[in-house]
C-alpha cells in the first residue's frame, strides 16, 4: 500500500479526506485513524522520536512531566501580567509594524507575500510573550529571519519522518544527507538563538534588572518547582525546550489560520462584505466580540486547520468506536483536515465556506464540541493559548479589513506544502490599497 500512498504526498491532505470519506471515517493502513479514550492515548514513544527537536517541551512529552508543564503553562497563559503584555505588544506591533508595512506596499504598489507578513507578525509578538525580546522581523525592509527558515525546514523534515522507518531517517541525520542535513542545520540555528537569549537573561538577573514584564522565559527561570509532583528541571536545555515549543506554536498556527482565512475571503467577497459591515457597525476596540468575524475564522479553521493531522499511541489495547481493534503502541493518525470536510459530520454542504453554520438562530455563536472541531485539539491537550490566538487573529483581521483592500495576484497558485503545519507552498501573493 505504501507506494500507492507515496504518489499522493503532494496532495496528502485531500487524499486522506477522500480515503476516509469513502471508508466510513476509519481506515486501516497497517494501523488506524481515529480515537476516543484520551486517557489511553498519549503521544507515545514514536512521536517523541519523530519530534526529537522539541526535546522536553509540552508538545512532545507525556505522563507526569506533561501534567506539570500543563499546570505551569496554564499559570503563564492566565497570568494578568502576560495578558496585559499580549494586548500591549499586539497593539504596538500593529501600529509600528503591520500598518507601516502595508501603507508602504500600497503606496509603492508592490506585490507582497501575506503569508510571510503574518508569520513575521506572529513571530515578533510570540517572541515578546515567550522570551521578552522583540526580533523586529516585521518591518518595511523585511530583514532575513533565520528562525523562520529553520522552523519551516524542520517542520517539513518532521513531516516526511512520518513516512520513513526510524532507522532510515536517523541514518540520514547521522550522515547529514537530504532533509535531515537541513534539519541538523536548523536545530543548530535554534539552539544558538536560545543560548544567546538565555545567557543574556541570566546576566540581567545577576545585575538585578528585574523590571521586565512577565514572559514565559522569565517564569521558567524563576519557577518554584515545589508546586509540581515531578520536579521541573531548570537547566538551560530544558528551558530552551519549553520556551521553543511555545514560541513555535504561537508563530505557526495563528499565521497559518490567517493566511487561509484571507484567501477564503478573496474567494467569497460576500463574506468579506458582511465582516466589513459588522466592523463598521459593532466594533469596539475594548471588546472583540464580533460574532460574524469569529464565525468566519472558525469556518476557515474547519476547512484549513493549522495542524492538519495529529497522532497518538494507545498505552493499552483498545477498540475504536468503528469496531477496529488497536494494539498497544500502534500509531493512530487523527486526520483533522479530513474531519472538517466530512459530510457525515458537517452535512452535505461540508465543503462550502459558510460562516453562518457557526451562528444560532438568535444570533449567538454556536458551540461545537472539540472532538468535532479539533483546530485547537481536544480533551486534556486542548490548546492553552486558544483565547490569546483568537484575540490576535481578530485584531489583525480587523486592522486589515478596516483599512485596506487586497487582491490576489493574477495566476498565483495556491496549494498546501507537505508539512506538519498547513502552509501555502508558494506563499500568498497580493497587492493592497488603502480604503480609508
Amino acid at each position: 500500500m505504501l507506494p500507492g500512498m507515496l504518489s499522493h504526498i503532494p496532495r496528502i491532505f485531500d487524499w486522506t479526506f477522500e480515503v476516509l470519506e469513502a471508508t466510513n471515517l476509519t481506515f486501516f493502513f497497517q494501523r488506524t485513524m481515529a480515537y476516543l479514550n484520551f486517557g489511553n492515548y498519549p503521544k507515545g514513544p514514536e512521536f517523541k522520536k519523530i519530534f526529537d527537536v522539541l526535546g522536553d517541551g509540552i508538545l512532545s512529552v507525556d505522563l507526569q512531566l506533561w501534567e506539570d508543564l500543563r499546570k505551569s503553562n496554564h499559570a503563564i497563559f492566565h497570568h494578568p501580567e502576560l495578558l496585559e503584555l499580549s494586548v500591549r505588544s499586539n497593539t504596538r506591533k500593529l501600529k509600528e509594524g503591520l500598518v507601516p508595512f502595508l501603507d508602504n506596499a500600497a503606496h509603492e504598489n508592490i506585490i507582497i507575500d501575506l503569508q510571510d507578513v503574518f508569520k513575521r507578525f506572529m513571530f515578533d509578538t510570540s517572541s515578546i510573550l515567550m522570551t521578552g525580546y522583540d526580533p523586529m522581523s516585521l518591518s518595511i525592509n523585511m530583514p532575513e529571519v533565520e528562525f523562520g527558515e529553520a522552523a519551516e525546514t524542520g517542520e517539513e523534515a518532521i513531516y516526511y519522518r512520518h513516512f520513513k522507518p526510524v532507522i532510515l531517517w536517523r541514518l540520514q541525520n547521522w550522515l547529514g544527507i537530504g532533509l535531515e542535513r537541513k534539519m541538523r542545520s536548523s536545530l543548530a540555528t535554534v539552539n544558538r538563538m536560545f543560548a544567546k537569549i538565555i545567557s543574556s537573561r541570566r546576566e540581567e538577573i545577576c545585575r538585578g534588572e528585574c523590571g521586565r514584564s512577565m514572559d514565559a522565559l522569565t517564569y521558567y527561570m524563576n519557577v518554584d518547582t515545589s508546586k509540581y509532583k515531578l520536579l521541573i528541571p531548570t537547566n538551560d536545555t530544558f528551558i530552551r525546550d519549553v520556551v521553543f515549543s511555545l514560541l513555535l506554536a504561537g508563530r505557526d498556527t495563528p499565521s497559518s489560520a490567517l493566511t487561509w482565512f484571507f484567501w477564503l475571503l478573496s474567494k467569497h467577497p460576500q463574506v468579506l462584505t458582511k465582516i466589513q459591515h459588522e466592523i463598521n457597525t459593532k466594533y469596539d476596540p475594548t471588546d472583540l466580540e464580533l460574532v460574524y468575524l469569529h464565525a468566519a475564522l472558525s469556518e476557515s479553521m474547519r476547512l484549513y486547520p493549522p495542524l492538519p493531522f495529529n497522532h497518538k499511541s494507545p498505552a493499552k489495547p483498545d477498540v475504536l468506536p468503528s469496531g477496529h481493534k488497536v494494539e498497544a503502541n500502534s500509531k493512530i493518525v487523527i486526520c483533522i483536515y479530513a474531519l472538517g470536510r466530512m459530510r457525515s459530520i458537517w452535512g452535505e454542504d461540508a465543503l462550502d465556506f459558510k460562516p453562518e453554520r457557526w451562528i444560532t438562530d438568535s444570533g449567538d455563536l454556536r458551540h461545537e464540541p472539540s472532538y468535532k472541531f479539533m483546530a485547537f485539539n481536544a480533551g486534556p491537550r486542548a490548546c492553552l493559548g486558544k483565547h490569546l490566538a483568537l484575540s490576535q487573529m481578530k485584531m489583525v483581521a480587523v486592522e486589515i479589513i478596516q483599512k485596506y483592500d487586497f487582491e490576489v495576484t493574477k495566476g498565483h497558485k495556491v496549494e498546501p506544502v507537505p508539512s506538519i503545519i498547513l502552509r501555502m507552498k508558494h506563499g500568498f501573493n497580493v497587492t493592497v490599497t488603502k480604503n480609508i
